[in-house]
Formats: structure tokens, sequence, C-alpha cells
């Protein structure tokens, strides 16, 4: 599996309404994709509490059970739409160790994401079973309805995502990020 996230960090006085009505009308074009496990549609504002972000954001996760449904994306016309509007993004992708939900993943509300960097005398072997230990283990939680841990190696990184029903009370750590998450597209949506 691959984990695949791009950004768009907007204008603080960008009106997000605009954000939302795009979610809004576009998520559902992507429910029952083929190949696709999960797309979630991940907004953030400036200065809201709830996210802590100091930018406006526009930050789609996927998760694509194989590297030819994420090319056929990429390639495809729903992605020359976002392009069309807001310009080719940087796309990230990292290789999956675990990307794990639950029964009621559909009722996410919020997200959380951290990047993180390998350190160059890294066990990758060990920290491949510790890490995903982790995110098996936080699906036992109920507050925890997707739990993905990915690395990619060229710049070295591994990204920690969270899928919540609820805002994250436990986030202490300033290189995580926030989300609201404006819509989920699942396999298996009518």
């Amino acid at each position: 599996m691959i984990a695949m996230q791009y950004n768009f960090s907007l204008p603080a006085d960008y009106d997000m309404a605009i954000i939302d009505r795009r979610i809004r009308d576009k998520g559902p074009l992507l429910d029952n994709l083929p190949g696709l496990k999960f797309k979630a549609y991940l907004t953030a504002r400036k200065g809201n509490p709830a996210t802590r972000s100091r930018d406006n954001l526009y930050a789609p996760f996927y998760v694509w059970h194989e590297e030819e449904a994420q090319s056929d994306f990429i390639c495809g016309p729903g992605f020359q739409a976002v392009t069309e509007s807001f310009g080719r993004p940087q796309v990230n992708s990292w290789i999956a160790w675990h990307a794990g939900t639950s029964a009621d993943v559909c009722n996410a509300k919020f997200a959380t994401r951290e990047v993180v960097a390998i350190e160059p005398d890294q066990s990758l072997s060990e920290f491949r079973r510790k890490e995903s230990d982790v995110a098996t283990a936080a699906l036992s939680r109920a507050d925890v309805l997707a739990s993905v841990v990915a690395f990619e190696p060229t710049r070295w990184t591994l990204v920690r995502f969270r899928l919540l029903a609820n805002p994250p009370s436990d986030i202490s750590a300033s290189s995580i990020q926030i989300y609201n998450v404006g819509h989920l597209s699942l396999p298996g949506v009518d």
C-alpha cells in the first residue's frame, strides 16, 4: 500500500468556505474509486484552536492499495482539475508499513499527521516493527478510526497518520498537524 498527501497553503484571508464547497461537491466523486483504500479530505484554518494551524490548509491524504491506482488518479481528470485550480503540488508518497481502519472509520471528523526524519543509524527492520506495532495498537483506542504508518527512502522520512472521531486531546508535539475531515471517500459507499 502507498500513503500519499499533497498540501496547499492558502493565504490568511482566503475564504475557506470555497474549499468546504469543493469538498462537499467533489468529495463523493471518489467514493468507491478502484484501488483506493481511503481518501481523507483535510483542511485546517489559521487561528482555529481545534487545529492549531498557523496557515489555511487544504491537504488531502490518501491510502492506495497499489501504485497503478495512484498513477491512474494522478494522471487522470480529477487531479488535473486540482492542478488547474491550485497549481501542480508536490505529491508526497510513502510506502505503507501499516494502514488499518476500524469499522467506524466513516465517523472520522479529525486527523493528525506527523512527519519525522528516520535517523541514518536507525535499524529499519526494528523501526518498522516498532512503528507498525504502535500503529496497530492505536486502533484499539475508541477514538482512533484509522492508523497509518509509512516511510519513504528518498528523504528518509516516516509519516504517522490517524483519523479520529473527536478532536485530539493529548497532542503536545508541535510537529503534529491537526486537520478537520470534510469528507472521507471509502470503498463500498453508496
